[in-house]
């Protein structure tokens, strides 16, 4: 058995293995679109006035216990 029959194998066996990992630029574009949907809609939603008020509410709740 010459090396090259029992190299060439690995090397094709690592190369089909190599093209699985990691994400690939499609997929970093739409993992960057998402968080960015989720981002926004988290930002629009801590600063509207309902939640800006039952979180100053907590807050303050929070400072009287403590204080």
């Amino acid at each position: 058995m010459q090396i090259h029959q029992v190299v060439r194998p690995k090397i094709a066996q690592r190369c089909r293995m190599a093209r699985d990992l990691g994400m690939s630029t499609a997929e970093y574009a739409v993992g960057t679109v998402a968080a960015a949907a989720f981002a926004g809609l988290l930002f629009k939603l801590v600063t509207s006035p309902e939640v800006r008020q039952l979180l100053l509410g907590i807050i303050k709740k929070a400072l009287q216990l403590a204080g």
